[in-house]
């Protein structure tokens, strides 16, 4: 659907329009919000250098915190929502900037706070716990910011290290304005003999057209563009490594990863876990292979034949009412609370459900505490298109019960839980979709599809996990990496993945360089434990009922905060810290690769 298609934002039915209202009924509360979350933040001045005076001060400093952390959200949330409905409103935009400056402010004027903190003795902070009761509910938040006490610096290192920010942040930057704004792909001639221009946005269409000899182009072409820039991006990645190593020798940790994952306080044995689990299943990924060849019917298979659907001719579509009829059937296995508040939130005001003219791109799902989150799609009526309603429902669903259960202090959930409750809603309506499916190429394409996004998500993500670990590791021990030896890296982990049926084009050395998220260090394994986590709740909601559901939503989705992410998984019953979650969700991958096989 091309642009003159497309709705203004005004022509867009009220029903499929998210209720910012909720929020703010109108811009001026906002704005006068804005003036009074500005007043807060200029109370906090008097309690620096003070919160050590006596346990009143304390306390009255951490519920300002709380109170500014809970207005900011709104105010953030609420200005870039706007914004995103069209984004060449103008007024928006300021909202949305405006927002940002007092966030920054707000981080300036609470930045004295975690040395002061961490400056205190146990004692102390015992002492003020006994005289003022209300200062336990904080206990959990102080002890978080006091692990960090070893590997804080004095108040002048510290000080040098917070200026050293911005050049140390310089290669994100740098690839950032490379990958986004400077590099161009070449125009390539398409089947009706368009020319067009490949682009990131484009590339993975590209690869799923059936027309072979394009794919091969396009592969070729965005692969050979990395090429030509090769030493830039090797000698930017390169610096990304050795910043690394320099933070973590100054703030005295064992290593990079060790200090990455010390956020979560996540053991280092499950980064290893997963590679070790995921390189136990390679088998059964060549497997995949192998039968993607015979699928396509090719004599050799192609890193360029990934992406082509095996299974052609199935157009599963789905209306909206009928992608939430279908969401909500899928996730009855959740049982009658969780199924009516997910029915309640799809028809009153949390999502914003169909592309208009300059709406921001894409899916998420986004809320402010003491309102409910909200969801924004840009629906087709395709099968994309309700496994994304089904995913951006489980975010939301968690940050409801999660700032239903939590205080302010402890709603906002890690990064390492983010996308376990949105991918197990995946997982819930792919069963549910093959379990009523009585077409069987449409079951193939489903099936075709899960085994897609496990190669996608656990196997990908982890052979990232693993190249970024063996390049932190050779900057450690002093080798001199270089453009050669990162391709070869990068190259050698195809093969190894990939396996025998797989021809390995040379190009694919490249693909490395185009990876954004090796900017945001030791973050990409994430993507491959919430992935094993999801599944294996999904599995134990499907096969325990009740009593798997109970645990899974009272000890993980309502757990916000309240205790390390490793501690909430375990006690919903997926311990992360051991490679059962990842064995059985590859055994999963397993079963369906041999329910694939017994079709071909």
């Amino acid at each position: 659907m091309g642009d003159i298609a497309l709705k203004k934002r005004s022509e867009v039915p009220a029903e499929y329009k998210w209720k910012l209202e909720d929020m703010f009924e109108t811009d001026e509360q906002w704005e006068k919000e804005v003036e009074q979350t500005l007043l807060l933040i200029d109370e906090v001045s008097q309690f620096k250098g003070h919160l050590a005076d006596n346990e009143i001060k304390f306390l009255k400093f951490l519920e300002l915190e709380d109170r500014i952390n809970y207005h900011l959200a709104r105010i953030i949330v609420y200005s870039n929502q706007r914004s995103h409905e069209d984004t060449a409103v103008s007024k928006y935009q300021a909202y949305a900037s405006r927002a940002e400056s007092v966030m920054v402010k707000a981080a300036s004027a609470l930045s004295f706070a975690d040395p002061e903190i961490l400056a205190m003795s146990e004692e102390n902070i015992e002492e003020f716990c006994k005289a003022e009761s209300k200062l336990l509910h904080y206990k959990w938040a102080i002890e978080k910011i006091r692990r960090k006490k070893a590997h804080t610096l004095s108040q002048a290192e510290e000080n040098i290290l917070a200026q050293v920010k911005e050049v140390t942040s310089a290669p994100d930057n740098i690839f950032s304005m490379f990958n986004n704004a400077d590099v161009k792909f070449p125009y390539i001639t398409d089947v009706e003999g368009n020319k067009i221009r490949i682009t990131h946005g484009n590339f993975i269409d590209f690869l799923m057209s059936k027309d072979r000899s394009l794919r091969k182009q396009v592969f070729r072409e965005v692969y050979g563009t990395y090429k030509k820039w090769g030493n830039t991006i090797s000698a930017t990645y390169i610096s990304q490594l050795k910043n690394d190593q320099f933070l973590a020798n100054v703030r005295k940790y064992g290593s990079a990863r060790e200090m990455y994952l010390s956020k979560g306080n996540i053991p280092q044995s499950v980064y290893d876990n997963l590679i070790e689990t995921v390189h136990a299943h390679l088998p059964a990924l060549h497997e995949y292979m192998s039968l993607r060849k015979k699928m396509l019917g090719v004599e050799h298979l192609h890193m360029y034949d990934l992406f082509v659907p095996i299974v052609s001719d199935v157009d599963m579509k789905y209306s909206f009412d009928e992608a939430k009829d279908t969401v909500a059937r899928a996730l009855l296995p959740m049982g009658e609370e969780y199924t009516s508040i997910l029915e309640d939130g799809m028809e009153s005001g949390w999502i914003d459900v169909y592309e208009n003219e300059n709406k921001r791109s894409g899916a998420y799902s986004w809320g402010a505490y003491g309102t409910h989150p909200y969801v924004l799609l840009n629906y087709q009526d395709n099968l994309d298109g309700i496994f994304t309603l089904a995913h951006e429902m489980g975010h939301a669903m968690h940050t409801y019960f999660s700032n239903r259960t939590q205080s302010v202090t402890y709603a906002d959930y890690s990064i390492f839980v983010a996308e376990v409750a949105s991918t197990c809603n995946e997982s819930l309506l792919m069963h549910y979709l093959l379990e009523n499916c009585a077409d069987e190429n449409q079951k193939k394409y489903l099936v075709c599809h899960y085994l897609d996004g496990f190669r996608t998500t656990l196997f990908r993500q982890a052979q990232l996990a693993e190249f970024e670990h063996i390049a932190h590791e050779r900057i450690a021990a002093g080798e001199a990496l270089t453009k050669e030896s990162l391709n070869q890296i990068w190259y050698d982990l195809n093969v190894l993945y990939y396996g025998p049926d797989m021809k390995v084009d040379e190009e694919i050395a490249y693909e490395w360089m185009r990876i954004p998220h090796f900017y945001t260090p030791y973050y990409v394994y994430q993507y491959s434990t919430g992935y094993s986590a999801a599944v294996a709740f999904s599995k134990m909601i499907i096969e325990d009922g009740k009593p798997a559901v109970d645990k899974y939503i009272n000890n993980f989705l309502c757990g916000g905060c309240s205790k390390d992410p490793i501690d909430l998984l375990k006690s919903a019953g997926v311990d992360m810290s051991t490679p059962k979650p990842v064995d059985d969700a590859l055994n999963v991958f397993e079963d369906y690769l041999k329910k694939l096989e017994i079709t071909v």
